[in-house]
């Protein structure tokens, strides 16, 4: 959450504050009472620039919630601080709000004043007869007592401010909200309270409230924007460092050899860190290397020191690791039986523990061998016998055979046959008449539901038979017109018999399937 830099004064804060100024040093010099209506623009543009910050700072708000709700983890501690900013803000401007209030009371009287609030007018410049009154602004503030009230509240929220914040906002802040006195003309000491009201007409009084409202509205709306910032300020810093180990592999073959890349996360390359293993130095690129003469699992350590430079001191962080070494061997399963069947394409999946599969070669005497995706495809070319498949690795290089097995030729299994109708397969019995005359259900060799191998036997012909005797031909996989007649005209449970069915499999042989004894319902 990336925020934006803080925002200087725009060309209109600016001429509001060169007026206020240029008021304010008019009325010290005792100019006419109607300089006062100056005071109207000052004043209506600070509550302008106040409700313009709210809104920016409750959006700030709710993009801050957003984030909080995502990743509450991290942005939660400065959400609260921006929530507790907020509370203390709003008191600080509602008190000012009231005392805004009680001093127009003081000056046009409670009916008039009430009269405002019940219409929805603020307290302004605008709404003030007696703006140019010079008595009730000290005799609320002072002699009652609430300015040192105000002056507490101010200096409380200025010191959330600080606390909340970075070094670089002290100072700006410890400006802003400045609570120190001073000394009048002839060189007495006089108190922040005395600066602020003592002396001063309503009119500007209540353009000074308003400013100091808007002090608080801008700081509280820069604050927001801080803490935001802080969410991710220690993004891309190197704050945790860990040592990793990258293995080529963790299981070797004996004979083979052991490879890990040890790095370091966040290494300054400037200074180059030196690498131990089991106590022994090893290269300064932080390869680790090792022959591996015999089986088992083998556990190593080591350090990686970072030396020191202008800035830290040297480092040492630790690792560990392991890495097993097994005798050859490789994991070799026919995945549909345990057998290879002639003239068919035997799927084979086969692997190497730790091996990729393009390092992996097969070889097969008695078969062809090829890949269909991750499968090999082992096709015997022999009748009968054995076929023996022979894993080798490339193990860094080198070709080792990694094991070998053999596997009995056989021959394909012959299918059943059925009369598929739908999802139901007749093998016999009854079966309703517009069953057998629908011309969307036909004559099939399947397996049945437990069919082991995938093999699909193509019905070539077949004949139909009656009561009679009578045998009606008919190629391919469905009755032709005479044997759909023949149907027709047969009574209910009279036999049909479906026979001489010829089927070719997938190794392009004929086979006759056993007949399919039916009856008509």
């Amino acid at each position: 959450m990336g925020g934006a830099k803080n925002c200087p004064e725009t060309p209109r804060q600016k001429m509001i504050g060169m007026m206020y100024l240029v008021l304010t040093a008019m009325l010290a010099l005792n100019v006419s009472t109607d300089i006062l209506n100056g005071f109207k623009l000052v004043d209506n543009s600070l509550r302008l620039t106040i409700t313009a910050t709210e809104q920016r700072t409750k959006d700030l708000m709710e993009t801050f919630l957003a984030a909080k709700e995502q990743n509450p983890q991290k942005v939660e501690q400065w959400y609260n601080k921006a929530v507790i900013l907020r509370a203390t803000s709003d008191s600080l401007c509602d008190y000012i709000r009231d005392f805004k209030y009680n001093i127009a009371v003081l000056a046009d009287g409670e009916k008039k004043v009430k009269s405002l609030k019940d219409n929805g007018l603020p307290i302004s410049v605008d709404n003030i007869e007696a703006r140019d009154n010079l008595d009730v602004t000290a005799q609320y503030a002072i002699n009652e007592g609430h300015a040192k009230i105000l002056k507490q509240k101010f200096e409380g929220f200025r010191e959330m401010l600080i606390e909340f914040s970075d070094n670089k906002k002290k100072t700006e802040f410890e400006g802003m909200f400045s609570t120190r006195g001073g000394v009048n003309n002839d060189g007495d000491s006089i108190t922040w309270e005395q600066i602020i009201f003592d002396g001063m007409p309503v009119g500007a009084t209540i353009t000074i409230l308003t400013k100091m409202q808007n002090d608080v509205r801008a700081a509280e709306s820069e604050m927001v924007q801080f803490l935001m910032d802080q969410t991710d300020a220690s993004d891309f810093r190197v704050n945790n460092l860990r040592a990793f180990i990258v293995p080529q592999s963790t299981y070797v073959m004996r004979g083979g050899q052991y490879s890990a890349q040890i790095v370091l996360s966040a290494v300054d390359t400037t200074a180059r860190p030196i690498y131990y293993v089991n106590g022994n130095k090893i290269d300064q690129s932080g390869e680790y290397r090792i022959t591996c003469g015999s089986v088992g699992s083998f556990k190593y350590k080591g350090q990686i020191v970072l030396p020191a430079t202008e800035t830290t001191e040297e480092q040492t962080l630790d690792f560990d690791g392991e890495y097993t070494v097994g005798e050859p061997s490789a994991t070799m399963s026919n995945t549909e039986l345990n057998v290879m069947y002639r003239g068919y394409d035997n799927k084979f999946s086969i692997s190497v523990p730790g091996v990729s599969s393009e390092k992996i070669k097969v070889s097969a005497n008695g078969a062809t061998v090829s890949r269909s995706g991750s499968l090999y495809i082992i096709k015997p070319t022999i009748e009968k016998g054995k076929v023996t498949l022979t894993v080798s690795a490339d193990m860094q290089g080198k070709m080792i055979t990694m094991g070998s097995n053999e596997y009995r030729i056989m021959p394909l299994p012959k299918p059943g046959a059925f009369f598929s109708a739908g999802d139901k397969l007749y093998d016999g019995g009854n079966i309703p008449r517009n069953t057998l005359l629908n011309g969307n259900n036909r004559v099939v060799a399947s397996f049945g539901q437990d069919a082991l191998l995938d093999l699909k036997y193509k019905i070539t012909s077949f004949k139909v038979q009656n009561a009679s005797g009578q045998l009606l031909p008919a190629n391919g996989d469905k009755f032709t017109q005479q044997q759909i007649a023949m149907i027709q005209k047969l009574k209910q449970g009279a036999p049909v018999n479906i026979v001489d069915i010829k089927a070719v499999g997938p190794d392009g042989k004929t086979v006759t399937l056993r007949g399919l004894p039916l009856t008509v319902n």
